[in-house]
């Protein structure tokens, strides 16, 4: 049947060697073909269809004769070879005009064989919506429907001509405010509308003549899947569509207005490096990198997020960290089911193992000189972009309690500071209980002029001691939020007015006693000397715990509290190592636990971290020491 010649003729389509990707316009002739094969009168028998059809054949042979005539008739004999043409020309130049009209010849034929693709309907009927299609149109329409344009205003389609011959049309998608436009005109649209005639011809595949000769950009990468692309144009890069190519091209041009490296404002330090993490992803890693020069530091990228999505920076180093430990820290994020991660925060509670246990699992820092010492160590940084706090893991209670400045000073400085952070830290949740345990059970444990102040300050207060602990503690907790969320200096002047001014109101007001006020001043000084902000929230509420345990049983409650929490966190683990290592289990280790020891005895790794290699340092790491010690023999 005609018909189904027909129909099978429109949808053979047969690739353009010469510039593939490109769609060809139909030209006269071939639109008078199609025009008479779908005649109905075609095909049928009859004189009057055969002299049609021997004159339209005899027409396509004169066009073919005129489409092959050459511009100069240079010859038409063989003997002209040997005598040359009429214009004088040498016998050489002869043969290479030859070539050059034979070339042309073949190239008009080949142009004249090539058959169409679907039409653009037809197209949007059968192509995948989820890839990119070769005709523009249905391109934009795809990106429209994605983005909700015109209405969503954030994303802009830049269409343009692409200076080739003949030209293509193409456009540019990308994110206002994320992509930088000054790159976006000197990297895509200047080369593509003005430079790209500098090359005659298009070598190979037009999608790869635009990549490799006419873009300058750093970053250019070819996809052919929505997803990769709209995850690229969100992030601030620029897609480019050309008509014809079933690839889109992602150019980067990322440009944002970001905050600079600026100073550790949670963790600051006298002796040591001030530099603090920033929201830039990639300026964070640097920062790594400018500490740790080497090419055993790796950086892995992975996504987190179905709607919104976010990069996740994984670094660690190849030599020494534990491959078990990084798989399981990929296993963990990749395994994530959520719309969106827009905080440390908020990934640090998807990972840990026991999100309800009062004890931090993820050490959280913004210092990049702290990073760099535990990637040292053997342990897993993880970056999140946007976010100036970078998770490490694993970590346990010794590291919550450690800051950077105890490395910088000498070992016995480092030692002291630790020794007044490990009282403070028993302060900071035991000293209320105990107060309350004294004064309601056990009153023989004081002296008695100091039992008889006490007794004498209580005497005018109508509260019991248990009401009385519990409204200075909250009014304490309240005045230290008041003055975290009032901005600017005010805050601290909040903070600290506002400490003295109730508290000596109270006294006078025989509210409170002037023993307790004291007791509630220590405890919270203690608190602010927990280095980890985490640690800190789980003291304060250990606090509470610790005085109702105090008021029902005395020292007692006080004991039995301290048994329960030391097996909740000996029984605690962080990505598989024990909260309490080296401690409990007691496992090999620098000695960097409680005290400080020198830096020249940082001779292996920590042992419940498993490295790949055990040593860190040589056992004699000072080397004019073994030098010293040769020449005095």
């Amino acid at each position: 049947m005609n018909w189904w010649k027909i129909i099978k003729k429109t949808f053979e389509y047969k690739p353009n060697t010469d510039r593939e990707g490109f769609v060809l316009k139909e030209t006269s002739q071939e639109k008078e073909q199609l025009a008479r094969e779908q005649n109905p009168c075609h095909g049928k028998e009859g004189k009057g269809n055969d002299e049609a059809q021997k004159k339209d054949e005899k027409i396509g042979s004169q066009k073919r004769a005129q489409i092959r005539k050459p511009d100069k008739i240079f010859w038409k004999q063989e003997g002209v070879q040997k005598q040359g043409t009429r214009e004088g020309l040498k016998d050489s130049e002869v043969d290479k005009d030859k070539r050059i009209i034979k070339k042309k010849e073949e190239k008009k034929e080949d142009r004249q064989n090539i058959k169409k693709p679907l039409k653009v309907h037809e197209a949007q009927d059968n192509h995948d919506p989820d890839r990119v299609s070769p005709y523009l149109e249905v391109n934009k329409k795809r990106i429209e429907e994605i983005y909700g344009l015109p209405d969503n205003k954030d994303f802009i389609i830049r269409e343009f001509t692409i200076a080739l011959a003949p030209p293509v049309q193409a456009f540019a998608l990308f994110l206002e405010g994320m992509s930088e436009k000054a790159i976006i005109n000197q990297n895509i649209l200047q080369p593509m509308m003005l430079f790209s005639n500098f090359h005659e011809e298009v070598e190979g595949y037009l999608l790869d003549h635009v990549k490799k000769r006419v873009l300058t950009g750093n970053q250019v990468t070819a996809h052919e899947r929505y997803e990769q692309i709209i995850g690229g144009v969100n992030f601030g890069s620029t897609a480019v569509f050309i008509d014809g190519c079933d690839q889109a091209l992602v150019v980067e041009t990322k440009g944002w207005e970001h905050r600079g490296v600026g100073i550790a404002l949670n963790e600051s330090v006298v002796r040591g490096s001030q530099e603090g993490f920033g929201e830039i992803l990639r300026t964070n890693t640097a920062l790594i990198r400018k500490y740790i020069r080497s090419s055993k530091l790796t950086t892995e990228m992975l996504k987190v997020g179905n709607v919104a999505q976010n990069d996740v920076a994984l670094m660690y180093i190849r030599d020494i960290a534990n491959e078990s430990l990084v798989q399981e820290v990929k296993r963990r994020i990749k395994s994530l089911k959520i719309d969106g991660v827009i905080d440390s925060g908020i990934l640090e509670q998807l990972i840990e193992e026991r999100p309800w246990s009062i004890a931090p699992q993820v050490m959280a820092t913004e210092r990049p000189d702290r990073v760099a010492l535990m990637l040292l160590r053997g342990k897993v940084a993880i970056f999140l972009d946007g976010n100036p706090y970078v998770l490490l893991v694993p970590t346990t209670l010794f590291d919550q309690l450690h800051t950077q400045e105890d490395y910088y000073l000498r070992p016995l400085f480092g030692s002291f500071l630790r020794l007044v952070r490990g009282l403070a830290f028993y302060i900071s949740f035991l000293t209320p209980g105990v107060y309350l345990a004294i004064v309601l059970f056990h009153k023989e444990m004081i002296p008695t002029e100091l039992l008889l102040a006490i007794s004498g300050s209580r005497e005018k207060v109508p509260f019991p001691s248990f009401l009385e602990v519990l409204l200075m503690e909250i009014s304490f907790e309240m005045l230290r939020e008041a003055g975290l969320r009032v901005p600017g200096i005010l805050g601290n002047t909040i903070g600290i007015v506002g400490a003295i001014v109730l508290g000596q109101a109270a006294v006078q007001a025989n509210i409170v006693s002037p023993i307790l006020v004291i007791v509630v001043a220590v405890t919270g000084l203690a608190s602010f000397a927990i280095p980890s902000y985490s640690l800190q929230f789980s003291l304060r509420i250990m606090r509470f715990v610790y005085i109702a345990l105090a008021a029902m049983m005395g020292f007692v409650g006080i004991v039995f509290g301290l048994f329960v929490q030391m097996h909740m966190m000996a029984s605690l683990k962080s990505f598989g190592v024990p909260y309490l290592a080296p401690m409990s289990p007691t496992t090999g280790t620098t000695g960097d636990a409680v005290f400080r020891r020198p830096v020249f005895s940082w001779e292996i790794h920590p042992d419940f971290l498993n490295t790949k290699k055990q040593g860190s340092q040589p056992k004699i790491a000072r080397g004019w020491v073994k030098e010293s010690t040769k020449r005095e023999k």
